[in-house]
C-alpha cells in the first residue's frame, strides 16, 4: 500500500472510531439531569469557586430588604430565642461546646446547620447541645432534662421504638454471652439470622460488614469482577455512602472516574444501559422516590422556597420495573441500596414494597438490632469471590467485625421480633396512617395561615415552603424550642418511628403549629415579596462582589 492510499484509509479509520464515541458521549450528557445535581464534574467545580464570606447583623436581619418594622420585630424575636436556648439548654450547650473542639464531626455538622452567610452570627449567639442523656418511648432527654419528641430517627436506625432497640441489644447480648467478642469464628445465631434473610431478600447468599457504606462497597466490587466491565451507574440526587465512587461531587476531592450519574425515571438513561457495554451495576436507592433527581434536601441549602418533593408510587414502581428489564437484557447487576429505607416500607423492603427483584441488595442501620451493621444480599453467581479455574484470581473483602457477635444477636433479636403480631400491626394500614397523619398536620397549618407544608414517603417527611423567602431554615431553631428533636439537617428530613401512636402524633403536630406560629410572628416570612428566581439571582450578584 502507498502513502497516497494509507492517509485516507487511517482518516477513515480516526472517523469511524470517533463519531461512534461522540455519539455515545452525546446520549450520556442527554441522559443527565441539567441541574447540578445530574453533572458532579461540573457541581464539583462550582462548589470549589464559591467565596466564604459571612454576614454582619444589619445583613443577618435583612439579608432580603425588608422594612425598618420587619427587620425590628425579627431582631427582637432572634434575641427572645436565643435567651430561650440560653436558659434551657446550659449544660448541653457547655458540653457540645468542648466537644466540637476535638471531634471534628461535630465541627462540620454545627457549621452546615443553615445556608453558610449565616452561620456565623447565628452560632455566637443561639447555641444548642449535641448531646442526650437518656430515651423513652418515643423520646429523648438532653442533659438539662428537656424532654424532646423525636423525629431525627437515628439516620434511620430508630424505626420500632428506642425501647424495641434497647431490649434487642439486651437480648442479643444474652444470646452470646458465654461465646463474648470471639472473632473469625461464627456465633450459631449467624446461621439463623442468614437465613431469614435469604427469605426476606429474596436471594442467594449473605455477606456481613461493619457499615451500610461498606456493604455498598463490597456490592458494586463483586459487581465489577463478575461482569469484568467498570462502570457504575447511580442517580442523579442519590446518596449511597461517601466513598469516592458514589459520591462523586462535592464531599470528594477526587473527580468521578468510572461513575455515572443518570437521571432518575427518564427513558434517555435507559437508553445508556441499553447501549453501553462498560456498566457493571445500576445503584437504585429507593428514596429517592420521594425526591427524584434532587440530593436529600437540608436546610443548609435553603435559601429560598423552591425545594421540591413529590412521591408518585405508582410512577416510581413503573419506572423500578423498566429499569429491572434494561438490567437483565444487557447482564447489568442491579443494586438495590436499602441500608436508610429498609424495613421501614415494608417488612419485606422495598423490593416488597414496590414489586421488583433486584440482583443484590444492601441493608444497614436498623437490621443491625440497634448496633452497627452493614449487610449484602445477592444472587449466588455474584457473590462468589473468586475463580476456580483461575484460583489468583480473587475479590478480596474481609473485615475485622464483620459477623461480630454481639451485633449478630441483635440482629437476631431484631428478625425474631419481626416474626411477631405485635410488629406486623404496626405495618397494617401503613401508608394510610402516615399519608392521614401528614394531610392532618397539613390542614392545621393551613388554617393557622403558615407557609408550610410537609410531604411523606411513609414516615419519612420533608418540610416545604410555600411563600419564597430567604429565612425558612429558622423554622427548625422554633421546633427545637417547642421540644421537637431534628437532626443536624434540619426541617429536610423528619423520620418518624413506626410506634408513635395518634396521642403522640396530635402533640407532634400541635408543637409543630406553634412553632411555626412563633417563626410568623417573629416576621421572618414578611419580607417584600420576591420570587424564588429572584432571590438566586440576588444571591448570586451577591456572591460576585465578594473579593477574590
Amino acid at each position: 500500500m502507498n502513502e497516497s492510499m494509507a492517509f485516507p484509509l487511517l482518516a477513515l479509520g480516526a472517523l469511524a472510531w470517533v463519531f461512534p464515541k461522540a455519539k455515545q458521549r452525546l446520549e450520556l450528557s442527554r441522559a443527565k439531569h441539567r441541574s447540578l445535581a445530574g453533572h458532579s464534574r461540573i457541581a464539583k467545580r462550582i462548589a470549589g469557586l464559591l467565596p466564604g464570606y459571612n454576614y454582619d447583623e444589619t445583613v443577618f436581619f435583612n439579608s432580603d430588604g425588608a422594612s425598618s418594622a420587619v427587620v425590628e420585630r425579627r431582631r427582637d424575636g432572634f434575641f427572645k430565642l436565643a435567651a430561650l436556648y440560653a436558659a434551657r439548654f446550659p449544660q448541653s450547650v457547655a458540653m457540645t461546646a468542648s466537644a466540637r473542639e476535638i471531634i471534628s464531626d461535630m465541627q462540620f455538622t454545627g457549621r452546615y446547620r443553615v445556608p453558610y452567610q449565616y452561620s456565623d452570627f447565628l452560632s455566637r449567639h443561639i447555641k444548642s447541645g449535641s448531646f442526650v442523656k437518656a430515651s423513652q418511648g418515643v423520646t429523648v432527654t438532653d442533659l438539662d432534662d428537656n424532654v424532646f419528641y423525636d423525629l431525627t430517627g437515628s439516620y434511620g436506625v430508630n424505626l420500632l421504638g428506642y425501647d424495641f432497640y434497647k431490649a434487642s441489644i439486651e437480648a442479643g447480648q444474652q444470646t452470646v454471652q458465654d461465646l463474648g467478642p470471639v472473632l473469625g469464628a461464627y456465633h450459631p445465631c449467624v446461621l439463623e439470622n442468614v437465613q431469614r434473610l435469604k427469605t426476606i431478600s429474596g436471594l442467594d447468599e449473605v455477606s456481613f460488614h461493619m457499615s451500610g457504606t461498606e456493604a455498598v462497597m463490597q456490592a458494586v466490587r463483586l459487581a465489577r469482577y463478575h461482569t469484568k466491565r467498570s462502570h457504575l451507574v447511580r442517580f442523579s440526587g442519590s446518596y449511597h455512602g461517601w466513598w469516592e465512587d458514589v459520591q462523586p461531587g462535592p464531599g470528594n476531592p477526587l473527580p468521578p472516574r468510572e461513575t455515572h450519574t443518570l437521571k432518575d425515571m427518564d427513558e434517555r438513561s435507559l437508553h445508556v444501559l441499553r447501549t453501553r457495554k462498560d456498566i457493571a451495576c445500576v445503584l437504585v436507592n429507593p428514596l429517592q422516590a420521594l425526591h427524584p433527581n434532587s440530593p436529600a434536601p437540608g436546610d443548609s441549602s435553603l435559601v429560598d422556597s423552591s425545594r421540591k418533593v413529590a412521591y408518585d408510587r405508582a410512577a416510581y414502581t413503573a419506572w423500578l420495573k423498566q429499569l429491572r428489564e434494561v438490567c437483565t437484557e444487557r447482564g447489568i447487576v442491579l443494586i438495590f441500596d436499602e441500608v436508610f429505607l429498609g424495613f421501614r416500607l415494608a417488612p419485606g423492603g422495598a423490593q416488597a414494597y414496590f414489586g421488583v427483584q433486584a440482583d443484590m441488595v444492601t441493608y444497614g442501620k436498623t437490621l443491625g438490632g440497634g448496633l452497627p451493621v452493614g449487610v449484602v444480599c445477592g444472587r449466588s453467581a455474584y457473590m462468589k469471590r473468586f475463580r476456580e479455574e483461575r484460583p489468583g484470581d480473587i475479590c478480596f473483602a474481609r473485615g475485622t467485625f464483620n459477623a461480630h457477635p454481639y451485633v449478630m444477636g441483635a440482629m437476631k433479636a431484631f428478625l425474631d421480633a419481626q416474626q411477631t403480631p405485635e410488629i406486623a400491626r404496626l405495618y397494617e394500614g401503613i401508608d394510610e396512617r402516615w399519608d392521614g397523619r401528614a394531610d392532618q398536620l397539613n390542614s392545621m397549618l393551613a388554617q393557622q395561615g403558615l407557609p408550610v407544608r410537609v410531604a411523606n414517603m411513609s414516615t419519612v417527611w420533608t418540610v416545604l415552603y410555600t411563600r419564597p423567602s430567604r429565612y425558612n431554615w429558622m423554622l427548625q431553631f422554633y421546633l427545637r424550642a417547642h421540644g421537637l428533636a431534628l437532626s443536624w439537617v434540619g426541617s429536610g428530613r423528619l423520620i418518624f418511628s413506626l410506634n408513635y401512636g395518634d396521642v403522640e402524633f396530635a402533640e407532634v403536630a400541635k408543637r409543630f403549629t406553634q412553632a411555626a406560629q412563633d417563626m410568623q410572628d417573629a416576621g421572618w416570612w414578611d419580607g417584600p415579596e420576591q420570587s424564588n428566581q429572584t432571590i438566586r439571582k440576588g444571591i448570586f450578584k451577591e456572591m460576585l462582589r465578594q473579593p477574590r
